[in-house]
């Protein structure tokens, strides 16, 4: 049996290049950043055949990283833009066997990728697949502040002093809630546009449903800039070079 170590990271020097655990398990495209991290504080990740729990351990080009006994290796990384259809879950594995996002891309790639961010199981629209751990770290991150914008079609019109309060800032259980713009579409008052930073889980559905409103279709409609554009609902595209170029300069 593998001896469990938990010791300080090793001191990176000048001829060799280390690289924190987690990401070289991410960029083996298994799982996100946080995810591994899981993995590693549970003993779950070997490095020359010994159980490594120390979070921030780095590892180098020499090393033989293992999960289930098979050894992880850095992937190519890519990159994959899902127009995300209702009635399927937004996870790379489901316990229960229900339809997840990873059943739209199947056949994109021999790595493995998985999805950035969350979106409801009913909510439809633009979601990112990657293996890339640093682009996906990146773009879930509050920091990035990433632009999204919804389209949500409401069961009854919303009313003006509804509208102006959630364009004031509408306070949740964990914050304020400030949307960068909301709109009434094609003069059809139960019809929004919405425009938004916030990364909160569920958020656009709990502003909603705070105020009273019942949700019947809401799709994210561009996505870090990116755009449904001639992707029909439950297709998917990998993105070009200058769409992740893009993606890889943005600023905190």
């Amino acid at each position: 049996m593998s001896k469990i170590l938990s010791y300080p990271s090793k001191v990176a020097s000048d001829q060799i290049n280390y690289v924190r655990l987690n990401k070289w398990i991410s960029n083996a495209g298994i799982c996100s950043r946080r995810e591994a991290d899981e993995l590693i504080q549970a003993g779950r990740i070997t490095v020359n055949g010994e159980k490594i729990t120390t979070l921030g351990y780095q590892v180098k080009n020499t090393d033989i990283v293992k999960f289930r006994d098979k050894v992880l290796k850095p992937n190519k990384h890519v990159y994959i833009l899902l127009n995300k259809p209702r009635n399927c879950i937004t996870t790379a594995f489901d316990p229960e066997r229900r339809r997840t996002v990873l059943d739209f891309v199947k056949g994109a790639c021999q790595e493995r990728v998985y999805p950035v961010g969350r979106l409801d199981r009913n909510t439809t629209g633009l979601l990112v697949l990657t293996n890339d751990g640093d682009l996906a770290q990146k773009l879930a991150h509050p920091s990035y502040q990433i632009k999204k914008i919804y389209q949500v079609e409401l069961a009854s019109p919303i009313q003006p002093k509804d509208l102006a309060a959630i364009k004031a800032g509408i306070c949740l259980k964990d914050g304020i809630v400030q949307v960068d713009s909301i709109s009434i579409v094609q003069g059809d008052e139960s019809k929004l546009g919405i425009e938004i930073h916030s990364g909160k889980n569920r958020i656009i559905r709990r502003l909603f449903e705070h105020l009273g409103y019942q949700i019947i279709n809401l799709d994210r409609v561009m996505y870090a800039n990116l755009t449904k554009k001639e992707l029909p609902r439950s297709k998917w595209r990998f993105l070009t070079n200058q769409e992740v170029g893009y993606l890889k300069s943005l600023k905190s």
